[in-house]
């Protein structure tokens, strides 16, 4: 995989875009453009998450921030962008989080015990290569989750949802710039991903946005 592409896609998420990540994406974007309310994403970490969960691609550790309580007895983060690791793990740190810089297109060679729950909320979109490229990263990620652990995330496709031109227009901004690889991100592309990692696979899609989860079997 292409390092320069890899590097293109979380460089973006500068401390000056992380400071208003929220507002723009989660905020604005999420509702008038992808037309995938916040909510419904955070409904699914709700339900999906457990007390020992790995979050990958952390972002601002919006979801984490939100919905993970005092209860949570083991959470780790893995991306590979320090400002986002040392922003979420800052946000949460009265969690003690575990804290992992790597690449998910690598092993991710963690040394430590399994997680029963991964997250990867808007990483697909931003990874390079077409969804069948992309999976090589739910190999990795297997590696590092117990029997009968969850996989669960959203990502933004770009073909065959119905945009605005408005979000058109982001979109192919975006995938011009590196930060996006997703237009040829496709439901039927995801769906043969992760069928061919996970049982059980489950798949909305809300305007542009697919949530998806899987079981490790």
């Amino acid at each position: 995989m292409n390092q320069e592409a890899i590097k293109a896609g979380q460089a973006v998420y500068s401390k000056k875009v992380l400071s208003i990540y929220d507002l723009w994406v989660l905020g604005f974007s999420n509702h008038y453009l992808w037309k995938c309310p916040t909510r419904l994403i955070s409904q699914q970490f709700v339900e999906k998450v457990t007390d020992n969960h790995l979050d990958v691609g952390v972002g601002t550790g919006y979801y984490l921030k939100k919905h993970l309580t005092t209860d949570t007895k083991r959470i780790g983060l893995v991306d590979l962008n320090d400002n986002s690791l040392e922003s979420t793990s800052r946000a949460i740190q009265h969690l003690n989080p575990e804290v992992y810089c790597r690449n998910v297109f690598e092993p991710l060679s963690l040394n430590c015990e399994k997680f029963d729950s991964v997250s990867i909320n808007y990483l697909l979109h931003c990874l390079p290569g077409d969804l069948s490229e992309k999976s090589a990263v739910f190999i990795n990620l297997k590696e590092v989750m117990n029997e009968g652990a969850v996989l669960f995330g959203s990502t933004i496709l770009g073909q065959g949802t119905p945009k605005n031109v408005f979000a058109q227009k982001l979109m192919d901004f975006y995938n011009k710039k590196g930060i996006f690889t997703n237009e040829n991100d496709d439901l039927q592309s995801l769906e043969t991903a992760l069928k061919q990692h996970f049982s059980n696979v489950k798949i909305q899609v809300v305007g542009c946005v697919a949530l998806f989860s899987g079981i490790k079997a």
